[in-house]
């Protein structure tokens, strides 16, 4: 089933996650604006587009207000409004020991995955407040790193925990408006930043291990039905997963 007139933001549009929901999310008709910081990728998104027509390539540096305030002002300009942000773009640290992670490294991350997705959560909220109709829906990669670490993970996980609370913030704030909001954690997608998960990776008992994973196309499935609901329903959270992967013993 195709939708008609909905709009979307994808952040980290690019590559993996975010290129998987922002061509599902084209599939199913909606018009994408695509936000990341490689025009190169995002054009190579819109290429591989159903529908390139309905593809805006919008460059963006998600860390940086006034880039985020071009992100909005170019969708109000060009769509009208704002039915659905899709708050996925990321970064993550080196896997080193906590005396060993510098500073720079720590803010990194979280400038990308805290203050990114707040500042786009932000200039969301402001856009679906006043626009006719009001309301609109907001949908934060959490990730299951807001639920459980990996080994050397701090800056990450931390970032995925307080992802959290800006989701639960953020559904109680936009109720009177008719903003819905929602987490979906995932675990082991199949992008590039999983390659590695097949040769091994460190485990909470100190071995290396290969973890199994799982086509992208579920998480932009998922992300998909969240989107499809109404605005008087809500998904706070949900978490799709390789189910062979050891996140139930994590700990």
């Amino acid at each position: 089933m195709t939708v008609q007139n909905k709009t979307a933001i994808v952040t980290g549009a690019g590559s993996g996650i975010g290129r998987a929901v922002a061509l599902a999310l084209l599939d199913r008709g909606y018009s994408v604006a695509l936000a990341g910081r490689r025009r190169d990728a995002l054009e190579q998104t819109r290429e591989d587009a159903p529908g390139p027509n309905l593809a805006l390539v919008v460059p963006t540096d998600v860390t940086d207000p006034a880039s985020v305030t071009a992100l909005f002002d170019t969708v109000r300009d060009q769509f009208g409004r704002l039915d659905l942000l899709f708050n996925n773009a990321g970064t993550n640290a080196p896997a080193v020991s906590m005396e060993e992670l510098t500073f720079e490294q720590w803010q990194r991350v979280v400038d990308v995955n805290l203050t990114g997705a707040f500042l786009c959560t932000q200039a969301a909220f402001g856009m679906m407040k006043t626009q006719k109709p009001q309301g609109g829906r907001i949908i934060n990669n959490g990730s299951i790193s807001a639920h459980v670490p990996r080994p050397f993970s701090a800056p990450y996980t931390a970032t995925k925990h307080a992802i959290t609370g800006l989701t639960r913030s953020t559904s109680l704030d936009g109720r009177k408006y008719d903003i819905a909001c929602g987490q979906i954690d995932i675990g082991n997608a199949q992008t590039e930043m999983t390659a590695r998960m097949a040769n091994g990776v460190p485990q909470a008992n100190g071995e290396l291990a290969p973890e199994p994973t799982m086509p992208v196309e579920n998480v932009a499935k998922a992300v998909v039905y969240m989107a499809s609901l109404a605005l008087d329903v809500n998904v706070p959270f949900m978490t799709v997963m390789a189910n062979k992967m050891p996140l139930m013993g994590r700990g």
